[in-house]
């Protein structure tokens, strides 16, 4: 049984990340450990006025094949695995004149690094660590005798461990210390895995991986009975992973959820050409508008649907304005996310306690390939994302009348919305904004219904005329199975539709858009969100 306490007279120390390392080895060598360490980290050490044995002290080799091979040795994998007091053990260690090693502070090469800046594939390769994990996956083996730190924020938590005890440290600290590091190491061989698959244009491998560091511990989940915590994976893509939090207090697990879906609908709208606002409440969008101004954008958005905008999430494809800001400020909302904020809409948004700002550096973009997932019961469901976007040059006019300029812009830009809405999704617009939105209802026919209740809603509350359906077009994210749903869009006054096709009864719901005088496009493309 091992001992809980356990002292530290020696350590090896190899880092890519020198951050914090001077700091540490000078605590480590002030409280007697002696120090081993390689290359460019004995070199940082001993710049820094420490005494540092090489490694290849230790193993009586140099360093060989550009680097490759240097702690491969049993000089090193000896002592870290060595069973303290098991009279097996202390014998080879006897016969071969190895010393035990106590502490290995290990991180990995920058492959992720390389891989995110655009490398070409053989400096990728040259970046995937091979010593590194054998250290570590080797002294997390041997935890009852062996302290392994793959984490820069645990340095400190050592050395108050060693001061806590004498200059040992507990066997509790120590497990904690190696589940991470076996985290660490399966998530950096799991990105590697998930490179190569993708250089080699496997899309379903047979074995995956996910995961990657904690970003933030969260208060609960969807509902206070559940724990949760928000991860960060390897993908490179703007939205709230990336996101800098200016103002506000934490977020939530539904407000993350809600944001993402918030940032990924508003950069469908190109920042250069319009500005853009979405505004979503339990992951759909509740108002989505375009306008000369974010401001503008805002008030169209808001107009859709006030009531479910309270406690909502805005997104905006520009970075935030004052103008836009003190709109914003105006009814209770739970966040805010832009790729930027001037020092005035700062200013404004900061009176508001509790109103969390995040910026990125830029949209994500809507046409990138990447991976989603979700979990069921005894496993993950895996796609690829749904990179599609409604383009005006791409769709197939089915009826005898064609959609006029301003209807097809319309169009494109209800499709565009519709994708983001939880299916059966029926989106209402009418010069660049939503008038109605029906969404997550078990038949198309109540999505349309719905969206056309809200519309009214809208128009009294407001006591505008302009918020009706009526000469607005609609988008359905999936075909009409029968005319029915048709005839509820007709009956709400719309001039033009947008949906995929395919249904065995198109021709059927073709005739009563004919009949009705309407236009209608096919875009071939099925946008279901569940």
């Amino acid at each position: 049984m091992a001992d809980d306490l356990v002292a530290l007279r020696r350590a090896i120390l190899s880092v890519s990340d020198k951050n914090g390392l001077l700091a540490l080895a000078l605590g480590l060598s002030q409280r007697g450990v002696e120090l081993v360490s390689t290359g460019g980290t004995r070199r940082a050490l001993i710049e820094g006025g420490l005494s540092v044995a090489d490694v290849s002290d230790l193993t009586g080799m140099a360093e060989m094949m550009d680097g490759r091979v240097k702690t491969l040795h049993p000089a090193i994998h000896g002592g870290l695995l060595a069973r303290r007091g098991q009279a097996t053990h202390e014998a080879a260690m006897v016969d071969h004149g190895i010393r035990p090693i106590d502490l290995a502070v290990i991180d990995l090469y920058p492959f992720e690094a390389t891989l995110a800046r655009g490398a070409a594939y053989d400096d990728i390769v040259e970046n995937i660590d091979i010593g590194g994990p054998a250290m570590i996956r080797a002294a997390a083996k041997n935890h009852d005798h062996v302290v392994v730190l793959t984490d820069i924020e645990d340095y400190q938590a050592l050395l108050v461990q060693m001061d806590a005890h004498h200059g040992r440290t507990s066997l509790v600290f120590r497990k904690e210390m190696a589940a991470k590091a076996f985290a660490r190491t399966a998530h950096y061989d799991a990105r590697i895995g998930e490179w190569m698959h993708a250089a080699l244009g496997v899309t379903e491998p047979s074995r995956r991986v996910f995961g990657g560091p904690l970003i933030q511990k969260l208060r609960y989940g969807e509902n206070p009975h559940q724990q949760a915590g928000f991860y960060r994976t390897g993908e490179v893509r703007a939205g709230v992973a990336s996101a800098i939090q200016l103002h506000g207090k934490e977020l939530s697990y539904n407000n993350l959820n809600d944001t993402d879906a918030a940032f990924e609908c508003v950069a469908e709208f190109d920042a250069a050409s319009t500005a853009a606002i979405v505004i979503v409440k339990h992951a759909n969008p509740c108002g989505v508008a375009q306008g000369a101004t974010l401001a503008e954008a805002y008030q169209r958005a808001l107009a859709c649907d006030p009531v479910s905008a309270f406690g909502g999430i805005i997104a905006a494809n520009r970075p935030l304005d004052g103008a836009a800001a003190s709109a914003m400020i105006k009814i209770f909302t739970e966040v805010i996310i832009a790729p930027g904020a001037d020092e005035e809409a700062r200013r404004i948004i900061a009176t508001r306690k509790d109103l969390r700002l995040l910026i990125t550096d830029a949209l994500p973009d809507p046409a990138a390939a990447g991976t989603s997932f979700k979990s069921v019961a005894g496993g993950m469901l895996v796609q690829t994302r749904d990179h599609l976007s409604a383009q005006a040059d791409g769709l197939k006019v089915v009826t005898r009348r064609a959609p006029t300029t301003s209807e097809t812009i319309d169009l494109v830009f209800a499709a565009r919305v519709a994708k983001h809405v939880k299916s059966n999704a029926i989106v209402y617009a009418k010069d660049g904004a939503t008038v109605g939105i029906g969404a997550g209802q078990m038949s198309r026919v109540d999505s349309a219904l719905s969206a056309v209740r809200k519309a009214r809603d809208a128009v009294s509350a407001a006591r505008d005329e302009a918020l009706s359906t009526r000469g607005s077009v609609a988008a359905s994210d999936a075909f009409f199975p029968f005319a029915d749903g048709l005839d509820v869009l007709i009956q709400a006054g719309v001039t033009a539709v947008i949906q995929p096709g395919g249904s065995i009864r198109d021709k059927d719901v073709i005739a009563a858009a004919d009949a009705a005088g309407l236009a209608m496009v096919f875009t071939g493309t099925r946008h279901f969100r569940h």
